[in-house]
């Protein structure tokens, strides 16, 4: 990864401007994978193209390639192709251009440059407490799996407001432990906390969260049989309450209760407090009801964050799956999607990752409706990646 991409994904960013925010600048440091003889198309309008089509709710290369295609002659001088010096017109990338060349791109680069533009929209957002909850977790790509080749699986970090800042591809016969450390170490972590399901509660993540300036919340199963024993076995019904939230949604009724502890010596790199949360849900057809108990640690001290943000924080981490995977799946079709050549299935989960963290900042909620809306006018997927003026 070039160097100037790395300095970039670690620079702290200010207030967004419009000028400061364009997507042009952070993909111009993408490594190009093509030979500079017989290069007709420049490879910053080549992704901004793609990453514009997809913002427009493309779903697969074809209709990439269509979207392309059908581009106004301005759209397509925003983008930065430029038009035959001889004839004036501005000549379009076959689609077969463009899928060889999103099929050989750095992945670990175009994710930096993307998690760096949606760092540098933002500003980096903290909460109460100067602090700013970033949630780690993972995914595979079911429709990319051959008969020579697993699927590929994609692990992701992502503010809770639903704006991915990287992403790493778990390497073939893995898991998403190894890859935990290259995921965070694009990130300024200072201030952070992180939260991740069970598989990251591991001894040497919590030791690198805490040696790059960052807490956690971590949720502890039985993989650690001694450390769950010793937390399930507090005596939880005489500590006080901090936190309780009763809802109602998706046909259910759920109740949550938050019970902190201090605790001075736990087997967990600077683990200063255990926490319950008890969960109890009724659905509403069936009448059945399901109680859930999960416990966790975190290096956060006492008094740093009260049982509402807890709470808060646990409860984003939850929905993750909501804001960012179950969109892939069913708003892109993406475990639908037959894509297996070379990188392309990475790549355009990555696309898809900007397109949606790109509407999630701007405030919309239903992304299906956002793609719609986005589809109508040229004008604002090039507005959204500051593409335009």
């Amino acid at each position: 990864m070039p160097v100037a991409l790395d300095h970039l994904a670690r620079a702290e960013g200010a207030a967004p401007v419009a000028d400061a925010v364009r997507l042009h600048h952070y993909l111009a440091l993408v490594p190009g994978p093509r030979d500079r003889r017989g290069r007709l198309y420049p490879l910053v309008p080549l992704l901004s193209a793609a990453a514009a089509s997809v913002l427009a709710g493309a779903r697969s290369l074809t209709a990439i390639g269509e979207w392309i295609t059908d581009a106004p002659r301005w759209v397509l001088r925003s983008l930065g192709f430029a038009p035959d010096p001889l004839t004036g017109r501005i000549p379009v990338p076959h689609p077969g251009t463009v899928r060889r060349l999103l099929a050989r791109l750095d992945g670990d680069a175009l994710d930096t440059a993307i998690g760096a533009f949606l760092a540098a929209r933002t500003g980096g957002t903290t909460e109460e407490g100067g602090l700013r909850p970033i949630a780690v977790d993972g995914k595979t790509v079911r429709g990319s799996r051959t008969s020579t080749r697993p699927a590929t699986a994609l692990l992701a970090a992502m503010t809770h407001d639903g704006a991915v800042l990287a992403q790493r591809q778990v390497a073939d016969k893995s898991n998403e432990i190894p890859a935990y450390a290259s995921l965070l170490d694009t990130l300024d972590l200072t201030g952070t906390v992180i939260t991740a399901d069970a598989l990251h509660t591991q001894h040497a993540h919590g030791t690198y969260l805490r040696d790059r300036g960052a807490h956690y919340v971590a949720v502890v199963k039985r993989n650690h049989p001694g450390l769950f024993d010793r937390l399930r076995r507090l005596p939880w019904r005489e500590i006080a309450l901090d936190h309780y939230d009763r809802t109602h949604a998706h046909h259910r009724t759920e109740i949550r209760r938050l019970k902190t502890a201090a605790f001075a010596h736990l087997d967990y790199p600077d683990a200063q407090q255990a926490l319950q949360v008890v969960r109890w849900r009724r659905d509403l057809g069936t009448r059945k009801l399901s109680i859930e108990r999960v416990y966790l640690i975190t290096s956060l001290p006492p008094g740093a964050a009260d049982g509402a943000q807890l709470a808060a924080w646990i409860r984003g981490h939850w929905s993750i799956e909501n804001l960012l995977h179950h969109v892939r799946d069913r708003t892109y079709r993406e475990d639908d999607s037959k894509i297996r050549t070379g990188h392309l299935p990475r790549t355009m989960a990555s696309l898809r990752n900007l397109a949606i963290s790109t509407h999630r900042q701007d405030g919309y909620t239903n992304i299906a409706a956002a793609l719609r809306h986005t589809a109508r006018d040229p004008h604002r997927p090039l507005t959204a990646l500051g593409l335009t003026g």
